[in-house]
């Protein structure tokens, strides 16, 4: 007897979000993540290798790393969207490409001099200006008001001390954004008082005087190494002290720093969330080829109900964050602070991303457990998008307190 096999279809960008440049620029983001990326995933991530810098040179001539950032500066002038649109694509074949747009983007551009800022934004959208963020510590990940680097004035630079942990991308990185307490609150001010970011320029494969680096094994997302860094008495000059993170090329530097990093988690969440549907849709995809290649009592597997079921299931939550995502990009795109949003966006999609894969490695069977098939890949990608860019419980924090404020 003989079987039709159905390619997988990737989805197509549908109404209200559909235009003519946006189908041109998801089109262009699949087939990179196809050809060259997916193909590089395969080979390097099995023995935790890096990212080669061809590929991220191979980014940046097709203007990736400036998405977000205004045409007069050199880069694409469009939103969150098209940022999210090309980032799911690419995490699709590789989680960690997908996130290394986000250090592009004009991330450490936000300096106090002007023409420095706008020089490091032309640079920003070339790829020629890619970084690290360095805001978590041993004892501050979630709470980053309890952030204990510290940051002392002497002259004209800063003298920065402490340790500082989940640093991905720090050494190959062109530099290192780092958030550091210049004083303690005053009494009656928030605990986030007194944070600043600074921005530590480096040779890229080097640290630079006063921080050495320890590179953190990690159970999945390669493609790039994570360091926990020690800083020892690091200078930075005051001319690098920063008025922003996350590439908020609008930041105002009277509003202060640390509410410039909130600004930015905002749009973080739903990129992280964009990611996510993209390392799920790769398990709903792979699935689909599977079943349809596994036999077991004389049918391929694909005919038995029960994972058709599954898949069923699998594919609707994916559809259903996607769109969700979608319409936070928007929102965010309109000026929007989409603070309730863009945090219940990052907890339903990274969620759904860890049962979508969790079932796909169920569904492959005893080849799901094996390093021989991707699903594992992304199972294990998949587990940290519920982590990092804030936790699911943080998530849940945040819409609940904005729903039920606290006395």
């Amino acid at each position: 007897m003989q079987h039709t096999t159905i390619e997988p279809r990737p989805p197509e960008l549908l109404a209200p979000w559909r235009t003519d440049r946006r189908a041109a620029i998801q089109a262009e983001a699949r087939t990179f993540a196809r050809d060259v990326v997916l193909p590089l995933a395969d080979e390097l991530d099995p023995r935790k290798g890096e990212m080669p810098r061809a590929l991220i040179d191979q980014m940046a001539e097709r203007g990736w790393f400036g998405i977000t950032i205004p045409a007069e500066h050199g880069g694409m002038g469009l939103g969150v969207f098209e940022y999210c649109l090309v980032s799911e694509e690419l995490a699709r074949a590789w989680l960690s490409v997908g996130s290394i747009l986000a250090r592009g983007q004009g991330l450490g551009t936000q300096t106090i001099d002007d023409a420095r800022r706008l020089d490091l934004l032309a640079k920003s959208a070339r790829g020629q200006w890619i970084g690290s963020i360095s805001l978590s510590e041993p004892t501050a990940g979630s709470d980053l008001a309890g952030v204990q680097t510290r940051a002392v004035r002497e002259g004209d630079s800063w003298v920065l001390t402490g340790t500082k942990r989940w640093a991905g991308f720090a050494l190959a990185a062109d530099f290192i954004e780092v958030l550091a307490r210049t004083r303690d609150p005053e009494p009656g001010e928030p605990r986030s008082a007194g944070l600043e970011p600074f921005l530590v320029v480096k040779r890229p494969g080097t640290f630079p005087e006063g921080m050495t680096g320890r590179a953190i094994d990690k159970v999945g997302y390669h493609g790039f190494q994570t360091y926990q860094l020690e800083l020892d008495g690091v200078r930075v000059p005051e001319s690098d002290r920063l008025t922003g993170l996350y590439g908020d090329v609008g930041a105002d530097a009277d509003s202060g720093g640390f509410a410039a990093v909130q600004r930015g988690l905002n749009i973080a969440r739903v990129h992280t969330a964009a990611r996510a549907v993209g390392v799920a849709r790769a398990a709903v995809e792979d699935t689909q080829a599977y079943l349809q290649e596994r036999e077991q009592f004389g049918h391929p597997i694909a005919e038995f109900q029960a994972l058709r079921f599954a898949l069923a299931d699998m594919a609707a939550e994916v559809a259903q964050a996607r769109a969700f995502w979608c319409q936070v990009a928007h929102l965010l795109d309109q000026g929007e602070p989409a603070e309730s949003e863009s945090a219940m966006v990052k907890l339903l999609a990274t969620e759904m991303a860890v049962r979508v894969t969790n079932q796909a490695m169920q569904l492959h069977g005893g080849n799901g457990y094996t390093t021989e098939r991707r699903v594992e890949r992304y199972w294990r990608d998949a587990r940290l998008t519920t982590i990092f860019e804030g936790t699911s419980e943080i998530q849940r924090r945040i819409i609940s307190d904005r729903m039920l404020p606290r006395a």
